[in-house]
């Protein structure tokens, strides 16, 4: 008897449809604990509607995933007789296999986020983990390897598919195969990781810079071989038809970070999030094993923040209250292209002279800048060539690194903050000094 097919409506993708084996997935504590995982943050506090958690990215990412890998494996879209040896055949039960572990790893691939996202996952966990790190930790626990063997799935394939080899323990022991189903999740230039939060962000959020035409993008999407020196690995490219629609991603991707992820209020709710913790948590971290893990989420989180924020002798009241009143710090300096030409260390001067006028507790930085630049995949030119997308497109050479580099201070300072910079800027900024000859 086939499994029943569940269905549950969708903003972004109308109708997502899973079978009864996937639901024994839906239904495991990992995964239900997701619902009460911010997929922002507290961005919420800035764009009201970013209320969205984990659950339902999940869901967009499961479903995106085997969309794309209906098209890459389809008969038709195999480039060549190497593609078509390392693409089972539809039909065939390895075809099946490894078509449902791309959906059980999609399903799976954030349920070891820890509260609030990645708002203080860098800081507060132990050296070695991550939050891909945890998943693995649970996909192989108890609870998960019991469904697994009930469904005669290899947890391990579920495991590098849901992290990929970036942040898998043994990158090494990836196949071919392998490598390119945990891209279809989780990759830099395709990943469906990155296809549904764009898009569900952006709905969220009600903003359009996130959204791009997906639809395109998957159809035109093929499994090519680099094509770089003399490597024939193959990855995930694209038909030069579908050039346009994966320079859309990558600005859409672009103008997320700059206008909504980088917001200054956004950030500044992250840094007390972060300062919360530190005096909330035991040792000032987050437990990693798996029963530690399940039981913490948003919810215990907010309810200590609602009652240490009125208790003045709870531990984390100060920024405990500045959440709950709004009485986050405030900007005062950011990054600029006249200082840093003055000065490359500008911000750090900055950072400096307002501790030492008003005090290092009054004053937090918080600077990131993008780790992964640009997309080089793949192109099936239209003459049957296999191009480099940076030999295409010159939109994809150009797209800006983004970053930020924020200084901000205590609300009741940022007045005379703002007027002692402006006034002394050029005391606080001297130009660097030239090297000698």
């Amino acid at each position: 008897m086939p499994d029943k097919t569940h269905e549950v409506r969708d903003p972004i993708h109308i109708f997502i449809r899973f079978d009864s084996s996937e639901r024994r997935v839906l239904n495991s504590r990992p995964f239900q604990r997701l619902r009460d995982i911010h997929q922002l943050a507290m961005t919420y506090l800035v764009y009201p509607g970013a209320t969205h958690r984990r659950f339902e990215h999940s869901l967009g990412v499961m479903e995106l995933s085997s969309r794309i890998y209906d098209v890459v494996t389809d008969p038709e879209h195999l480039h060549d007789d190497s593609i078509r040896k390392l693409v089972p055949r539809k039909g065939d039960r390895y075809f099946e296999y490894w078509r449902s572990v791309i959906r059980m790893a999609a399903l799976c691939h954030d349920i070891g986020h820890l509260p609030f996202s990645h708002a203080a996952e860098s800081e507060l966990l132990p050296a070695g983990f991550t939050h891909e790190t945890l998943s693995l930790e649970l996909i192989r626990g108890p609870e998960m390897s019991a469904i697994w063997r009930d469904l005669k799935i290899d947890p391990e394939d579920i495991g590098k598919l849901a992290l990929g080899p970036k942040e898998h323990p043994a990158p090494e022991s990836f196949s071919e195969w392998e490598t390119i189903l945990s891209e279809i999740i989780v990759g830099d230039a395709f990943g469906a990781d990155r296809m549904d939060y764009l898009l569900r962000d952006s709905h969220h959020a009600g903003v359009s810079y996130g959204r791009f035409d997906h639809y395109r993008l998957i159809d035109t999407l093929r499994i090519l071989p680099k094509g770089e020196g003399d490597s024939m690995e193959p990855t995930l490219g694209i038909e030069q038809g579908g050039l346009q629609t994966a320079e859309s991603l990558l600005w859409a991707r672009y103008f997320m970070y700059t206008q909504l992820y980088f917001h200054p209020v956004r950030r500044i709710y992250d840094i007390h999030l972060k300062d919360f913790l530190r005096s909330w948590l035991p040792d000032g971290r987050f437990k990693t094993d798996i029963e530690s893990h399940l039981k913490l989420t948003d919810c215990e989180i907010m309810c200590a923040i609602r009652k240490n924020a009125v208790d003045p002798e709870s531990p984390g009241h100060d920024p405990a209250r500045r959440i709950t009143g709004r009485e986050h710090f405030r900007l005062v300096y950011e990054r600029n292209p006249t200082d840093q030409k003055r000065n490359p260390d500008s911000v750090s001067l900055v950072v400096k002279a307002l501790e030492e006028k008003f005090g290092a507790a009054y004053v937090r930085r918080d600077r990131y800048t993008q780790r992964s630049k640009g997309m080089s995949f793949p192109v099936l030119a239209r003459d049957g060539r296999i191009q480099n997308s940076l030999s295409l497109s010159e939109t994809l050479q150009k797209v800006p690194v983004f970053g930020v580099d924020l200084v901000y201070v205590d609300p009741g300072l940022r007045e005379a903050a703002v007027q002692w910079l402006h006034q002394e800027n050029g005391t606080i900024i001297p130009p660097a000094a030239t090297p000698q000859e």
